[in-house]
């Protein structure tokens, strides 16, 4: 079986993709994905791949997918266990995927692997079973991925109208050091203000000025072009 996915993987490759991803996704020396290794398959081609096989595939066989050195694969296994997770009725298949995903984290080390899972099992989960300690915990790890997948989990919360564990997460690391964070909390940030704006202001006006440059614009990047500028300069 997973031969058979790799194959079909390698055969969907693209050349020219494969010497464009590792610039887009940082895997040069010394940027936080040094080393990972594409072979150049677009995120549609995966998605075909895994719609025909993620229910012929077993969990065990999953990790060994996700533990590739190939990104691709990783990405591939990634959207099998959202599938696996979304179509089952049986919750104690459901805590059994979201174990398998957090045993298996290490693996789920770029942006891409994380924001395309993590809402759509833990942020779900969590959200459903009235529990937020795994995201809570999550957040407090030292590892950038682990924080990520925290923060980006609550998209599942957001879209239920739920804003406390976001805004939550986004103050505990609202001034972490890597630029990755303050995007997903801005992007994060600015979701909830699609579903509830004075939310957004409420926030933004209590922390605006403490937050990184990057988080602002994004978090403002949908409100009125004249209140836009204001929390810019600093006007508010």
């Amino acid at each position: 079986m997973i031969n058979d996915i790799k194959s079909a993987l390698q055969d969907l490759s693209l050349p020219e993709k494969a010497a464009f991803f590792p610039r887009f996704f940082k895997a040069g020396k010394g940027e936080y994905a040094e080393g990972d290794q594409f072979i150049g398959v677009t995120v549609p081609d995966q998605r075909k791949v895994a719609k025909e096989y993620w229910n012929r595939i077993s969990l065990n066989e999953l990790e060994s997918l996700l533990s590739s050195e190939i990104h691709e694969d990783r990405f591939c296994a990634l959207l099998m266990l959202v599938f696996k997770f979304e179509k089952s009725k049986d919750p104690k298949e459901k805590e059994e995927i979201v174990q398998f995903y957090l045993k298996n984290k290490k693996y789920i080390n770029n942006w891409d692997l994380v924001d395309t899972s993590c809402y759509k099992i833990l942020g779900r989960y969590c959200f459903e079973n009235q529990n937020d300690s795994i995201l809570l915990d999550l957040s407090e790890e030292e590892n950038l991925w682990s924080k990520r997948i925290a923060v980006v989990s609550t998209m599942f919360h957001v879209k239920k109208n739920s804003f406390d564990l976001l805004k939550k997460l986004a103050i505990r690391n609202l001034n972490h050091e890597h630029d990755l964070m303050h995007k997903a909390n801005g992007w994060l940030l600015r979701e909830m203000g699609k579903k509830n704006e004075q939310e957004l202001l409420d926030f933004l006006y209590e922390n605006y000025q403490q937050m990184p440059r990057t988080s602002l614009r994004y978090s403002i990047e949908k409100l009125d072009e004249e209140l836009r500028q204001d929390f810019l300069k600093g006007r508010i």
